[in-house]
């Protein structure tokens, strides 16, 4: 434990701390879309288990995430799958009372966390793996200290959905447009990427306007048909 000691081991730690409070904004969103139609105790325990079981798989991920991103279509797919995440949560906020009532409305909130997160971390877990320069120690310690900021950060969004139910709305959209970036950043697509810088933006773009455009679509259609019910 000599490293402790060292001034290296302690930058690197605020490194990966100041990385995670930095990339982890997009993921505190997802968290608090996903649980904001639970119940309140609910909620503190889905934000707890999403949180913690989201870091633990970014340590997982950060020994093969390199690997992952140069498979073709890998993040195609992950893309896609943000995409159809960020249309549910926008148009579960139609049925928050039956979801709340549920079962498995813990659960599926947690499930919905683990697997936005997985997509959206392959990215991230680099610029971590970077920063602790193969120190497996503080790459633990750098993801464990950031479980309370995601935590917080993610209690705070709930309220202010709460308050201003259009950030349901930009959330959604955010979702939309890192599942955008997340298509556009597949190994397949790198070369043509290279070449058209704009592509990054255009499908980043198309993302946020799928999520909130359908699933507008979608929320005004329940509406109509419970009104004809």
């Amino acid at each position: 434990m000599e490293f402790v000691n060292s001034a290296d081991f302690w930058i690197g730690l605020v490194k990966i701390v100041w990385i995670n409070i930095i990339l982890s904004g997009d993921n505190a969103v997802v968290i608090a879309l996903a649980a904001r139609s639970l119940p309140p105790h609910q909620q503190k325990k889905a934000i707890f288990w999403g949180s913690g079981a989201a870091v633990f798989l970014r340590i997982v991920l950060t020994v093969v995430a390199a690997k992952l991103l140069e498979l073709s279509f890998l993040q195609i797919v992950g893309g896609c799958l943000l995409l159809w995440i960020g249309l549910q949560l926008l148009t579960d906020s139609d049925d928050e009372g039956e979801q709340g009532k549920s079962g498995g409305g813990l659960m599926a909130a947690v499930r919905t966390i683990l697997i936005a997160d997985l997509v959206m971390s392959l990215d991230n877990v680099i610029a971590v793996a970077a920063a602790a320069h193969g120190n497996m120690v503080l790459l633990i310690l750098g993801l464990a200290i950031s479980i309370p900021l995601v935590i917080f950060g993610s209690t705070l969004m709930i309220k202010l959905m709460e308050r201003f139910p259009i950030i349901i709305l930009l959330g959604a959209g955010l979702i939309g447009w890192v599942g955008g970036e997340t298509i556009a950043s597949d190994a397949f697509l790198r070369d043509y990427a290279l070449a058209h810088p704009a592509l990054h933006y255009i499908a980043a773009g198309l993302g946020a306007l799928f999520v909130v455009g359908l699933g507008k679509f979608l929320q005004a259609r329940s509406q109509r048909a419970a009104v004809a019910g």
